[in-house]
């Protein structure tokens, strides 16, 4: 009997456990899940025959160790920077792990030992990273093989509001993955090829320069860029493409918005704020003002930026509550930290909000002199808070990926991305199935 380990029962993970449970039923598997949360593992786990949920401390090396031995196939849902823990014993053990998270370079240098081993580490078989790699290396494969040039590619992923939850939200937004990324989005430097030029972004410039999307069907979105670009040339083989650029995409008025706390300098996670316990939101805002005791916050925070009063900008920061006299609620905290801390009470997901996954995909390339493109898109909407868009889209490529690694449908070993037909295929038409698909459209240009 087979067995599989996830570590983590986090929210993503919510979707991935429901798959692997019906299918350690179906195939008499067992499914073990590991939390520093048994109340919330043994929640995701419910009652089966074939799971099982237990207290797990990754930092505890010798349970970890154990629990590895023991199973066939781990999935890590811990923290990004922790799959190092697991990947070394997963490693070491001749075990198999799949995770959702970017390969790291201490990741990487484990290639040729888990080649040695006879193991697969595939990593980035998420969403973003994930599902984006497979639908574009299955275009990016099919040009190819029918001889055509690619000169361009871009692509943008969005983690949204469903439309029909936003009416009375002038951002269309609401937190549907972790708070903290979302306010750090966009820091550092952008890096990106445009028609054979190489572009850079500050982050003081990120929210402005911004491209608008349309979508079949689903309406207008503007993406803002991802900070490096250039690093999937190699992924995808294209290193000597004209342009590609890849970024996020919000609903058409958000990036405005939300580069005012970018200009103010709200964002900045680098230092810590006094008095923060007795801080209330209006006054976080002040702090990074001028002095003025004859004018309102509002007013010099429109003075100062630029803002008509009574403007859609303006209408956004009174909505979510920056103005507000509310006791921020945290003892200490960097100006991101506190930042987070309002928006969250404005923009945590209600009982009845849906969220949505937005990804578009556009190839230009020359067939026989002539410039043509394919735009091709994937919109999926939740269920509920439980059962969320993104939970699914990332969860289920994990555990689609593991039955056809355990099912030996994939024999790959080493430190992998989901790029191989080997990979990408399988899973693309099992995702299908749950509604996850792609949509293609060609232009031709000329």
């Amino acid at each position: 009997m087979k067995q599989i380990l996830v570590l983590g029962a986090g929210r993503s993970s919510t979707i991935l456990i429901d798959y692997l449970v019906q299918q350690c039923e179906m195939r008499h598997w067992k499914l073990r899940v590991g939390d520093v949360d048994l109340q919330l593992a043994e929640q995701k786990v419910k009652v089966h025959t074939h799971a099982e949920a237990f207290q797990f401390d990754l930092f505890d090396q010798p349970n970890l160790a154990k629990y590895i031995a023991d199973s066939d196939l781990v999935i890590s849902m811990v923290p990004a920077h922790l799959h190092i823990k697991v990947a070394e014993v997963c490693v070491e053990l001749s075990k198999h792990l799949i995770t959702a998270s970017y390969a790291s370079d201490d990741i990487k240098n484990l290639h040729q030992k888990a080649i040695d081993k006879e193991v697969l580490v595939l990593m980035e078989c998420g969403l973003d990273p994930g599902i984006d790699h497979m639908s574009a290396m299955k275009v990016i494969d099919e040009i190819r093989e029918k001889g055509h040039d690619l000169r361009t590619f871009e692509s943008f992923t969005g983690g949204l509001l469903a439309s029909s939850d936003t009416d009375d939200n002038p951002w269309e937004y609401r937190f549907t993955w972790n708070p903290r990324n979302v306010v750090l989005a966009g820091q550092g430097v952008v890096k990106f090829i445009q028609e054979g030029l190489y572009k850079f972004i500050p982050y003081h410039k990120v929210f402005r320069r911004t491209e608008v999307v349309h979508i079949p069907g689903h309406g207008f979105f503007e993406g803002y860029a991802n900070r490096d670009s250039l690093k999937y040339r190699s992924v995808y083989g294209l290193e000597n493409i004209n342009t590609i650029y890849r970024g996020t995409f919000r609903k058409v008025g958000f990036c405005k918005a939300w580069d005012i706390f970018v200009q103010l300098g709200v964002t900045d996670d680098s230092y810590q704020m006094e008095n923060v316990g007795l801080m209330t939101h209006r006054q976080f805002i002040n702090s990074f003002l001028s002095y003025n005791p004859h004018d309102s916050v509002e007013l010099k925070l429109a003075h100062y930026l630029n803002l008509e009063l009574d403007g859609a900008e303006m209408y956004k920061l009174r909505w979510v509550g920056i103005f507000d006299d509310t006791l921020v609620g945290l003892d200490k905290g960097s100006p991101a930290q506190i930042l987070e801390q309002i928006l969250k009470k404005r923009w945590a997901l209600r009982d009845e909000d849906k969220d949505m996954i937005v990804m578009w995909h556009k190839f230009e390339f020359v067939d026989g002199g002539r410039i043509r493109e394919i735009h091709s898109h994937m919109v999926h909407t939740g269920d509920n808070q439980e059962q969320t868009a993104m939970a699914r889209t990332v969860g289920l490529p994990l555990g689609i990926a593991a039955m056809m690694v355990l099912d030996g449908k994939i024999n790959l070993t080493g430190v992998r991305l989901p790029i191989s037909k080997e990979v990408y295929n399988p899973i693309l038409d099992e995702l299908s199935k749950f509604g996850i698909q792609f949509h293609e459209t060609e232009i031709d240009r000329d």
